[in-house]
């Protein structure tokens, strides 16, 4: 069936076309553009308009434009619209009213797209599930992913972010919530913030979203909780470690390639199990239950598929580098944290690092940090402090990138002081010389530090350039 037709797209979008086409996706890149796609041609760094010749080329069925890019045809198929990104979510509006199944929306500082991968996987089975590839989260994201939506979507998960003040509400209302939930409110964004309470607020307008008797889902631990329940609808739940939490995780041990955890909610016991070793997944996990049952899910079913969820690449994904092609044993354990930090999710993933055991006796616990963006006029005192970290004394060093790093590196204790260098790409060779066999290494920064060059070159370390997946080898 198709996704969109002409008619449907017209009817949407109030745009003209020349004559009748149909798609089957919606694209707005040409590099990943499939036969059949409606090609979008956003503004961004480039105009897509000159994109759109290449893109018909490629079998694009359509393309969404404000005009007839030059050398094209007259009857070549086009939607022409007055704005192409007000065009898109218009088709991201309409799908969501032709979709008859739930819609779970999902915001918070750390944790967002974790959460939807563990949603994604916990319904699985349940209903035909559209949740989108990537972190799509933005303003032309969130629309981009409900356009994709199919019609015959049971469920529908929607990461929404934010950057600036006023960008989540009129997301939230496009997605056109049944489920809303919020992960975790941390200092992430604090450029455009006074305070972490304004981050509270922003996130919780992803409720200005909700439908009439949907449900508000938040995280039960923060200072900031009564601000997000103070704005939240009538039924609001929580989720956490404290007393009262209506999801209460009662703990959560973290074994080398699992974490395994139990919870109360209405009186009954859970015990849930994620194939990657953090005490942070136990919580985004536990959110992901309640936010499930809140969208008609069954429960038990959804503990069960929580359980073969790992970390998408980059997000505290596992690999095991063997460097000895005759002992099984010596290698590398590697913890991809690459995609992005902030000082919440950085303490969290020191915490995985402090927890997990070495694959030999010798073996270090090795920290490889690049800056923390966006965290506004207190942002080295913030780098600063997480030498104040407590899992900090299980490790053995810590290696620092960036300029702001440069702060924690001075303030680390002597013993576990690293290297500290300006950019990803001068560490990148060092590892050679600074990791050996039967270390654990973590490697975490924010996206544009680039830190996804020192993973390379941790991967390259491994005898048969190949890595295993931690629990698959």
């Amino acid at each position: 069936m198709a996704l969109w037709t002409a008619a449907e797209a017209v009817q949407a979008t109030g745009g003209v076309t020349a004559f009748d086409w149909e798609v089957s996706g919606v694209s707005i890149d040409t590099r990943t553009l499939a036969a059949g796609d409606l090609f979008v041609a956003l503004k961004d760094v480039r105009d897509g308009h000159e994109f759109v010749a290449q893109a018909l080329e490629k079998g694009a069925g359509a393309a969404l434009v404000s005009h007839v890019p030059d050398g094209l045809p007259g009857d070549a198929p086009l939607l022409i619209v007055e704005d192409v990104l007000q065009g898109l979510e218009a088709l991201g509006r309409a799908a969501r009213v032709r979709m008859k199944g739930k819609v779970i929306g999902v915001t918070g500082s750390v944790g967002k797209t974790s959460t939807k991968e563990m949603l994604r996987s916990c319904l699985t089975g349940q209903g035909a599930v559209h949740a989108a590839e990537k972190s799509y989260n933005n303003h032309w994201g969130v629309p981009l992913t409900l356009a994709r939506m199919p019609r015959d979507s049971d469920f529908a998960v929607i990461e929404i972010g934010m950057n600036h003040p006023g960008e989540i509400a009129p997301l939230a209302r496009m997605a056109d919530l049944d489920v809303a939930l919020v992960t975790i409110v941390a200092p992430a964004h604090l450029e455009a913030f006074d305070n972490i309470e304004g981050i509270a607020r922003e996130k919780a307008s992803i409720f200005d979203g909700l439908r009439a008797g949907g449900q508000a889902i938040i995280n039960g631990d923060l200072d900031v909780t009564p601000v997000l329940r103070d704005l939240g609808p009538d039924s609001v739940q929580s989720f956490g470690r404290s007393e009262g939490c209506d999801w209460h995780l009662l703990d959560a041990e973290q074994a080398q390639h699992t974490t395994v955890c139990r919870a109360r909610h209405d009186g009954e016991a859970i015990l849930f199990k994620i194939a990657a070793p953090g005490k942070h997944f136990a919580m985004n996990g536990l959110a992901a239950l309640a936010a499930c049952v809140a969208a008609g899910a069954d429960l038990g079913q959804s503990v069960i598929n929580l359980g073969q969820w790992q970390p998408p690449q980059g997000r505290g994904q596992r690999h095991f580098l063997g460097l000895d092609g005759s002992d099984e044993s010596r290698g590398v354990d590697l913890i991809d944290d690459a995609y992005n930090a902030n000082p919440a999710s950085v303490g969290a993933a020191l915490d995985v690092l402090a927890g997990t055991k070495t694959s030999l006796p010798q073996g270090r616990r090795i920290a490889v940090l690049g800056d923390m963006k966006e965290l506004g006029p207190t942002e080295a005192q913030l780098h600063a402090a997480l030498a104040r970290h407590e899992g900090l004394d299980q490790l053995a060093a810590v290696h620092c990138v960036g300029p702001l790093m440069r702060h924690l590196h001075a303030a680390l204790p002597v013993d576990i002081q690293g290297k500290w260098v300006e950019t990803a790409a001068e560490l990148a060779p060092e590892m050679r010389k600074l990791v050996h066999a039967g270390d654990v290494v973590m490697v975490k920064g924010s996206l544009s530090m680039k830190m996804a060059l020192i993973v390379d070159a941790i991967m390259k370390l491994s005898q048969s350039g190949q890595a295993k997946r931690k629990g698959h080898h």
